[in-house]
This record gives C-alpha cells, sequence and structure tokens, in this order.
C-alpha cells in the first residue's frame, strides 16, 4: 500500500471530539524519543505532518491524519514521562487511556519500542494493561539503523524473551528505521492486510 493523501483531520483529548467521520483507526504510541513523529512522517511521505520535538510531552492530544481518504492514522500522546509534573502526567495518561479504550474505531495499536534497549517495565506494564482490555496491539522496533543487524536481532530475541514470561502468544513485531526509510512497506502492507479483512 502506498499513502498517496494525508490530511491533518483535527485533534481531540476526548472520544466525543474525534472527526465525525468514522473511518478505521490504526493509533501509534510510544515513550518519550522513541520516534513517534519521525516514523509517522516517514509513513505518509511528509517531514511535517507530525511535529517532532525532544520535548518530553510535546503532544498532549490525540490527532487524527486522514489517510487516502479512507482511514485515519491516529498519533497519541506518549507515555511513562518520569521529567514531567505529575498532574501533566495524569492528565496525559487518562487522554491515552479514554481514546484506547472507548473508540470503537481503533483497529490496531502500534506500540513503539526503541530497539537499542531493553524494553523496559513501563512498557512492560502498559502492554499488560492493553492485554488485560484485550486491545489489538502490534510492536514496531524504533531506531534499528544504530544498530547491526546481528547486534539488532539479539536485541529483539532479549526482548522476546522478557515478553514471553508473561504472554502465552507474542504480538506482531516490525522493525523501522525512520533515517534509512526502512519498514515503511512493511508496516503500510500490515496495515493494508488489516483494512481488507474488516
Amino acid at each position: 500500500m502506498k499513502i498517496t493523501q494525508a490530511i491533518f483531520a483535527g485533534s481531540s483529548t476526548r472520544v466525543a471530539q474525534k472527526p465525525a467521520r468514522r473511518l478505521p483507526e490504526f493509533a501509534f504510541i510510544g515513550r518519550s524519543n522513541v520516534g513517534k513523529s519521525s516514523l509517522i512522517n516517514m509513513l505518509t511521505g511528509n517531514s511535517k505532518l507530525a511535529q517532532t520535538s525532544s520535548t518530553p510531552g510535546k503532544t498532549k492530544v490525540v490527532n487524527h491524519f486522514l489517510i487516502n481518504d479512507s482511514w485515519y492514522l491516529v498519533d497519541l500522546p506518549g507515555y511513562g514521562y518520569a521529567k514531567l509534573p505529575a498532574k501533566m502526567r495524569a492528565e496525559l495518561a487518562e487522554v491515552i487511556r479514554q481514546f484506547i479504550m472507548e473508540s470503537p474505531e481503533l483497529v490496531m495499536l502500534f506500540v513503539l519500542i526503541d530497539s537499542r534497549h531493553d524494553i523496559g517495565q513501563v512498557d512492560l506494564d502498559f502492554l499488560s494493561e492493553l492485554g488485560e482490555h484485550g486491545i489489538p496491539f502490534a510492536i514496531i522496533f524504533t531506531k534499528t539503523d544504530k544498530m547491526g543487524p546481528v547486534a539488532l536481532q539479539q536485541q529483539i530475541d532479549r526482548d522476546c524473551a522478557i515478553l514471553s514470561q508473561t504472554w502465552e502468544e507474542l504480538p506482531p513485531m516490525l522493525a523501522s528505521s525512520s533515517l534509512k526509510r526502512s519498514g515503511k512497506e512493511e508496516i503500510l502492507d500490515y496495515i493494508y492486510s488489516i483494512l481488507n479483512s474488516l
């Protein structure tokens, strides 16, 4: 699948404020500096679509982007920002939870994990909550250009081993590098396969 059109459709903090047109939603989320905005911009071929920033908590709302006039790419606020004030962390957590748990159009949540590090406890806790509520998700390992292929596979294997301690069946996993533009076709083809199955 190729993205030929990506249009900003609106921002919200509650499900009731979402764009009125109901279409399948594919949402992206991750921790601070995981490369979420860069990945979204790479997938859509628009370097200015999602705002990139080194400041934690830059995204404070749910942003909908209409893709090919047929589905939404959703940019969610990040989770696990330890440096943010407690009140702001709680507010962001509520925005995320409300969308994930209550949006009937959410088809798939892509959880971004930095491939350079072992999957963290904050990530594990977040994934566990998704599992408890039956939220469909896939993992995208980001920044894979920072590692050689052998080291990358070893890291993914370690993360799989960590996940296997609590998950009987591992989620779908994809790998990407916004810098090298790798993983784009695989991610878009995965989305396309889901759209075709709806």
